[in-house]
């Protein structure tokens, strides 16, 4: 069972997440059983950063388990210059059940978490995206039926998906290579906590600077943009240096003939990754983009199921 919050997927263990992984696969299999789960409950989406997948798949998710969800955008809050977060994290504990932030500053995910006294789900920040990686694992545990002697290869930028997948891959067993730009890798002191996961579970993380050498032998292949949100003014730069970490037909000839192909979305076509590669066969990015929404209903009826005796201390 989950604590209070989810910040990280530093903070889980493996029964954590195969509760988690379990409980998504009977909402997925049965949704209809769990139609009244979150009935007179409501989330409150905090969005200091736009989103396609995180707030469709939140609010219907609540939707879907017979609760109600509130978006609260860039123009909402006004999060440290309308209202300081500690403000408006123990007002919203007043009115909802939850709150979803997705904002910049990994410190912003923290502070929130601290003042709120009810759960907060850490919907995305320049640090981590936990709730990607743990529905990207429901993934492949779906396709594979395990994790253990299955790799799969990271190309791109050491970014918030690294991170995550980093605690993620390093807590359930599943082998992690990383392709990178050296100038572009992730954080020391994230990989150094991963490695340490990473020999409890008999894992292996290996970091590459050629992308051909990191997906021999891959399984998975996974990408993401370049260029991150917040960065833009970055983008020429990043593209000189990730020109050779390109997710295409002739990469793929270095993985195993079957891997299957990973991508978090929104997906640049024809830079991180070719059309060719997005659309074939052995894409599964779309059952990616599926999975939030189920795997996400799991976390919601994990986290705002538990009472909340401290709620009104605010």
């Amino acid at each position: 069972m989950l604590k209070k919050d989810l910040v990280s997927i530093r903070d889980l263990n493996v029964r954590d997440l195969g509760g988690i992984f379990t409980l998504a696969g009977k909402v997925k299999k049965q949704p209809h059983k769990f139609n009244q789960a979150l009935k007179g409950k409501t989330l409150a989406l905090v969005f200091e950063k736009p989103s396609n997948r995180t707030q469709v798949s939140f609010q219907v998710g609540m939707y879907q388990l017979g609760g109600n969800s509130i978006y609260l955008g860039p123009e909402g809050l006004g999060l440290g210059v309308r209202e300081s977060t500690k403000d408006a994290a123990k007002t919203l504990s007043r009115y909802v059940d939850g709150i979803v932030l997705r904002t910049f500053s990994h410190k912003t995910i923290l502070e929130m978490a601290g003042s709120a006294s009810v759960p907060l789900i850490n919907g995305l920040s320049d640090l981590l995206h936990p709730c990607q990686i743990i529905s990207d694992l429901f993934t492949i545990k779906e396709k594979f039926g395990k994790f253990k002697r299955i790799t799969l290869v990271y190309v791109g930028d050491g970014n918030n998906i690294c991170h995550s997948l980093l605690y993620g891959c390093s807590k359930v067993g599943l082998n992690l290579n990383i392709a990178t730009p050296r100038i572009y890798s992730p954080s020391p002191g994230i990989l150094q906590e991963s490695k340490s996961f990473a020999k409890k579970s008999k894992t292996n993380l290996v970091l590459f600077e050629e992308a051909c050498d990191a997906v021999k032998g891959a399984d998975i292949v996974y990408t993401d943009v370049w260029t991150s949100m917040g960065r833009e003014k970055e983008a020429a730069q990043r593209k000189r240096y990730f020109k050779n970490f390109q997710l295409n037909k002739k990469l793929l000839s270095f993985a195993k003939r079957k891997c299957l192909i990973m991508h978090c979305l929104p997906a640049h076509h024809g830079e991180e990754i070719t059309d060719g590669v997005m659309e074939s066969p052995n894409s599964i990015v779309f059952d990616q983009a599926e999975n939030r929404l189920h795997v996400q209903k799991a976390i919601l009826m994990q986290l705002l199921l538990k009472v909340k005796s401290e709620r009104l201390k605010a």
